[in-house]
Parts: C-alpha cells; sequence; structure tokens
C-alpha cells in the first residue's frame, strides 16, 4: 500500500480546489445550496469518482477535503455512495437515529438508506426542523424510514466504513479552512499596536489547529488506502479512529477559529461560525463521537 498521495492524486485535488476557488468562494458560503454549482461538481466527475472514472476512496477522500475546506453545503457522502444508481443530489436516511433527520431533503432526488441494508428509495416528505443546527444544511423529520429498493451490491457495514471516512475527510477540510482563516484575521487584526498573531497565546492556538488538521489528514487518508487494498481485519479501527480525530480537529478548530476572531467569530458577517456548524453537523453523521469511540474500544 502508498500512503503518500501520488502527483495525480495531487492534480485531481487542486483541480477541484481550483473549482471551487471560482465557482464557490467563500462570500458566497452565507448564500447556501447552489444547483448551478452541485452541477458543476456533477459534471467534473465528483460523484462519479468511482462509479464513473474506476478511482478509488483514496482519490475521494482528497476531493472530498476539497469539498470541506470550501463548506460546500448538500448531501454530498451520500450521492457519492449510491453512485450511478441515482440521478441528482441523494439525501441519507440512517434508520436507526432517534429523532430520524434527514438533511438536504428539500433538493434530493432520492435516499439512500442505511439499515439492515442498504436502499435507495425515492425521497420521502418530511417536517421541517425550525432552527437546524447548521443554517445552510435545512433538516426534515422523519415518522419512519421508507422502504426502498435494497441494493443487494452493496453491504451495509462497509457502505457505512465508507460514509464515515468520506464524513471524515469532509472535517479535514473543514478543520484546515478554519486554521487558514484564523492565521489570517491574526495577521491583521491588531491590539496594542501590533497584529495579534504576534500574542504567544493567538500563536499557540493557530499552531494547536495546525496539528490537528494534519493529524486528521493522515489518519483519514491511510484509512482510505487501507479501504482501497481490502484490509479487513485493520479496517474497522482506522475508520473508527479516523474519524474520531477528524470530528476532533473540525469542532475544535472551530472553536478556536471563534476565539481568534473574537466578537466578530459569531456574526453573520464573518464565515468561521458556519465552519464550526458545519462541523457539528458532520459530527452527528456515520456514527457520533461516543458510538466510534465504543467501537474502537472493543477492538483494541
Amino acid at each position: 500500500m502508498h500512503f503518500l498521495p501520488t502527483d495525480e492524486q495531487r492534480e485531481l485535488q487542486h483541480g477541484v480546489r481550483a473549482l471551487l476557488a471560482d465557482r464557490f468562494p467563500l462570500d458566497r458560503l452565507s448564500q447556501g445550496y447552489d444547483a448551478t454549482v452541485w452541477h458543476a461538481l456533477d459534471e467534473t466527475g465528483v460523484f462519479g469518482l468511482r462509479s464513473e472514472l474506476g478511482l478509488g476512496l483514496a482519490e475521494a477522500v482528497l476531493v472530498y477535503e476539497e469539498l470541506g475546506r470550501a463548506a460546500v453545503p448538500g448531501p454530498l457522502v451520500a450521492t457519492f455512495l449510491a453512485g450511478d444508481r441515482a440521478d441528482g443530489p441523494v439525501a441519507l436516511i440512517e434508520a436507526g437515529q432517534t429523532p430520524l433527520l434527514v438533511a438536504h431533503l428539500d433538493i434530493a432526488t432520492s435516499a439512500l438508506v442505511l439499515d439492515n441494508d442498504v436502499r435507495l428509495a425515492p425521497t420521502p416528505s418530511g417536517r421541517p426542523v425550525d432552527e437546524p443546527i447548521d443554517p445552510l444544511s435545512p433538516l426534515h423529520e422523519l415518522d419512519s424510514a421508507p422502504a426502498g429498493e435494497v441494493l443487494t451490491d452493496l453491504d451495509v457495514t462497509r457502505t457505512r466504513l465508507e460514509g464515515a471516512i468520506l464524513t471524515g475527510a469532509l472535517q479535514v477540510g473543514l478543520a484546515a479552512r478554519l486554521t487558514q482563516l484564523s492565521v489570517g484575521y491574526a495577521g491583521e487584526r491588531e491590539q496594542f499596536g501590533r497584529t495579534i498573531g504576534g500574542f504567544q497565546a493567538v500563536k499557540h492556538i493557530c499552531a494547536d489547529m495546525f496539528v490537528r488538521a494534519e493529524l486528521a489528514r493522515v489518519a483519514v487518508h491511510a484509512a482510505a488506502v487501507t479501504l482501497d487494498a481490502g484490509d479487513d481485519d485493520e479496517l474497522p479501527r482506522l475508520v473508527h479512529g479516523a474519524k474520531l480525530l477528524a470530528d476532533e480537529a473540525a469542532v475544535t478548530n472551530g472553536r478556536a477559529a471563534v476565539q481568534v476572531h473574537g466578537g466578530m467569530g459569531f456574526t453573520w458577517e464573518v464565515p468561521v461560525h458556519y465552519f464550526l456548524k458545519r462541523a457539528w453537523l458532520h459530527a452527528t453523521e456515520f456514527g457520533s463521537a461516543d458510538d466510534h469511540a465504543e467501537a474502537l474500544a472493543e477492538l483494541l
């Protein structure tokens, strides 16, 4: 197994970053889901990396890190997992959750249901949640998961692991972008006649943010390479650990970024709070921190 990304993989990642910088810049974030951006990603092959381009999770996590870095809204992971079985955005329904909350049901053309099996169902109707945790990710509550068509070629355990690692990649992107935004702000904001980035306390906050993001990135990429290699013995341990590190990096960096930005951190004019709220949402998807910690403890 080769854990370092190849030149071709890096070119793919940089291409997606350039596309998002052009089509979905930071000042566009607060407007939420954009069908034209989604179409551009689809045309580029982001959702068909495996089903259409024949690439693996090692490439997918690099691309999804960029989607996280830009905080692109939408049901990104479920659409990838559904592959060419669906046309358009695919909502994720994790049947065991209580309450049963589904993000982006309003734009989804179908739903991927994870239960005792994997099913593809028509988009169900649900009750909108008034104040979702992430204002750019509308939530609906369902009474029960729809039946749908069983996808016999998908194993539910592996699908959950793949979903966890792709969500972890989104979290890595969020954590990295939060670090970048904080370092940039610290280099511009002045107090007492000097930039706040010159104060040791702020330096330590930003340094810790960088370390958390890099540790999570290594763990997520290693788990993705192992998924591609089919090493079933190591796979669960690596995925559980990677998701834990990625969730911690994104959520903790989000809080740190708000702190670095001071009173501006939670105003609508400054975007860091959007990243923190997205991190909170992703931390509930494909297993919470408690779920992964308990699963990891059982394997050690």
